[in-house]
């Protein structure tokens, strides 16, 4: 007779297939280390990123459950959690690594506490900085107040506003706590059995708050155990800065709140959560546009300042007659003058990365032009041509020097048109640095590879590697005197506790290095900055010209043009379509930016990206046809991205006129 299953593993996937590959060959040490048997599950949410093919052909021992749709967190947890045998059941996120010892510490937690119905651990972000939500405390209105409006935030160890966070326990030290973390929940079968299962109200966010709450209820204990640690590459599934993810997670909220608040109470706390609703989309939305907007205005802001001082030289010493310009000269024309300049820049590639002073000199060249051309037709507002030459030329020196100055305070050189190469140094032995080395020169990676740092061998051997530069334990001396932006641990060569600890360790020392794993026989390296931030990787990618920015540029202005041009042939073309219902509710989605008129249907779209209403692949699938395979459909998207200019979009949507209205 078979041994009972000890423990089920539950991981939801949504299109994060470089990072659920990483967490299932964690997860398979972890299940080695146990020692006894143990079940894992994906559940895919109608990925498009291949997850499920990598999941079949790297990891035969996964029971794989196909959604074709995305029917939310909780729903896929719980087609799992159904058929789910385990003694103790793990909830895990796709983008998480646990180490070596993590399950066996777990479990043998869990049975010498048969109080505990769930448990949760010490999570770090990619940097190895502790992550504050590995305990939390019920979100109570109160204490929801004071995190939504701050309070939590400038007094994180307070007993009265530090309770979301729990932040007056000292996280090396297990504690018992209210609220686990969806990212690692870890229940016992007995427990689950009795309170329910998670709450499918809840799309994503919050479900784990309102089981962990029910936990308490039904009179287990949940606890926080600092014994072992995970990485978790926070906000990968979700981009949690967005603005969308603020209106899903403080909605959830008031579901909870309704849910288990006394009426009052949840209509008190309904208020509080809808106000934070709106003070955070605000804060976002405010941040956002700041972050893209203020070298354009700090550019603005010097041109200005320098046309007001080229004027007033200009009426002291060559003024025809030397009177000054009147008023609407400084408050109506130069800020007309520095607008055209500046756009006429942006569309240049000014504002691009790298930095080239060609771009801003066309710019600005064909921005006066414009003025030059348009003052001629305006008598009211010619005021000077020599004022216009002189302050164009004054716009490239203003906007040229505002970068050298920002780049030599923060690099020392003023090589603005050159990518500062990060230096790179590499954590394994010879063959794994090789590999990471093969990886970043295909992926054309602007980097420069010092060396590499090996687990065992010592640099002043006799026979050592000309790029040897120590071993473990002179790591840190290594990045001191290389001035080493990055390291990338090989995860073939080291345990996931040693790059953890390694990780803790260097991040206190050296705060502004990043850090990055390449995981056993895989071709993605991943890692992640800060914990705001989604995960990234360097993967074997050819470089897209869909995603150049003159022609995400480009491509904007011509969804825009094209969808003009479809508003107003809309009483001809209405006829044509197959379904007519979608044809305006798709002009409209892609004058707002909400949809792109031909982009990547049947792959997975980069972040930011607008959904597309067609695809390069649906001319090479007429009616009648047989229908293609998801790998030729995508191969076709893939050659789109390649080789993409702005007359392909033209040429596809010509040449599907009556799809034109597909949802």
């Amino acid at each position: 007779m078979p041994a009972p299953v000890k423990l089920s593993v539950v991981i939801v996937n949504y299109n994060v297939c470089y990072f659920l590959e990483q967490t299932l060959l964690s997860v398979r040490r972890a299940v080695d280390k146990l020692g006894q048997p143990v079940e894992v599950f994906v559940v895919d949410n109608n990925s498009v990123d291949r997850s499920v093919s990598m999941v079949r052909q790297r990891f035969p021992e996964v029971i794989l459950i196909e959604n074709k749709d995305n029917p939310g967190f909780s729903r896929a947890n719980n087609q799992a959690l159904r058929v789910a045998k385990g003694e103790y059941q793990l909830l895990l996120n796709p983008d998480t690594v646990v180490e070596e010892d993590t399950f066996l510490r777990c479990c043998e937690f869990m049975d010498a506490h048969p109080d505990c119905g769930g448990l949760g651990v010490k999570m770090l972000d990619g940097q190895g900085k502790f992550l504050p939500e590995s305990k939390r405390g019920l979100p109570t209105p109160w204490v929801a107040f004071y995190k939504v409006f701050g309070l939590a935030a400038v007094f994180p160890k307070s007993r009265r506003f530090g309770r979301y966070h729990l932040g007056f326990l000292d996280k090396d030290q297990t504690h018992q706590i209210e609220v686990l973390s969806g990212a690692f929940m870890l229940m016992r079968k007995q427990a689950l059995d009795q309170v329910g299962l998670l709450d499918e109200d809840y799309f994503m966010y919050g479900e784990d708050i309102d089981l962990s709450y029910r936990l308490t209820r039904g009179g287990w204990k949940n606890y926080y155990y600092p014994g072992t640690r995970i990485i978790h590459y926070k906000g990968e599934s979700t981009k949690r800065t967005s603005v969308n993810y603020v209106f899903v997670f403080y909605r959830a909220m008031v579901i909870f709140a309704r849910k288990h608040f006394a009426p009052q109470r949840a209509g008190m706390f309904s208020l509080l959560i809808n106000m934070a609703i709106w003070l955070r989309a605000g804060v976002a939305i405010a941040r956002r546009f700041w972050d893209s907007a203020w070298p354009i205005l700090l550019d603005a802001l010097i041109i200005f300042v320098g046309m007001y001082f080229l004027k007033e030289y200009w009426e002291d010493n060559h003024k025809y007659v030397p009177t000054p310009y009147p008023s609407q000269y400084m408050l109506v024309a130069v800020p007309a003058y520095i607008g055209l300049w500046l756009g006429s820049s942006y569309l240049s590639g000014a504002y691009d990365e790298p930095t080239k002073s060609s771009r801003i000199v066309r710019g600005v060249f064909f921005g006066t032009v414009v003025i030059s051309a348009a003052s001629n037709f305006l008598d009211a507002w010619r005021f000077s041509k020599a004022l216009i030459v002189l302050g164009g030329t004054w716009a490239v020196a203003a906007m040229v020097g505002r970068r050298l100055v920002q780049h030599f305070i923060q690099y020392r050189d003023l090589r603005i048109s050159e990518r500062r190469q990060k230096n790179i140094a590499i954590v394994g032995s010879e063959a794994e640095s090789r590999r990471v080395r093969h990886l970043l020169e295909a992926a054309s990676v602007q980097a420069r590879i010092i060396g590499f740092v090996s687990p065992t061998a010592d640099a002043a051997a006799a026979d050592a590697p000309e790029d040897l530069l120590g071993s473990l334990r002179q790591l840190d001396e290594v990045l001191r005197i290389y001035a080493l932006d990055e390291l990338i641990f090989c995860g073939k060569d080291l345990s996931a506790g040693q790059i953890m600890g390694r990780m803790v360790q260097l991040q206190q020392t050296h705060p502004n290095v990043a850090f990055k794993i390449l995981p056993e026989d895989s071709q993605y390296i991943i890692g992640s900055s800060s914990k705001d931030s989604p995960g990234d990787y360097y993967a074997l990618d050819i470089e897209l010209n869909l995603y150049k920015p003159q022609q995400r540029r480009a491509k904007r202005l011509v969804d825009v043009l094209l969808s003009l041009g479809l508003l107003l042939g809309a009483p001809l073309l209405l006829g044509l379509q197959r379904q007519a219902g979608g044809y305006l509710r798709n002009v409209l989605r892609v004058l707002a930016g909400r949809r792109t008129w031909v982009g990547l249907r049947y792959s997975a779209p980069r972040k930011g990206q607008a959904r597309a209403v067609l695809s390069p692949a649906d001319h090479a699938e007429p009616e009648g046809a047989l229908p293609l395979t998801e790998a030729t459909r995508r191969r076709l998207e893939l050659l789109y991205a390649r080789d993409y200019t702005p007359a392909d979009d033209l040429r596809l949507v010509l040449q599907n006129l009556r799809g034109l209205g597909r949802e």
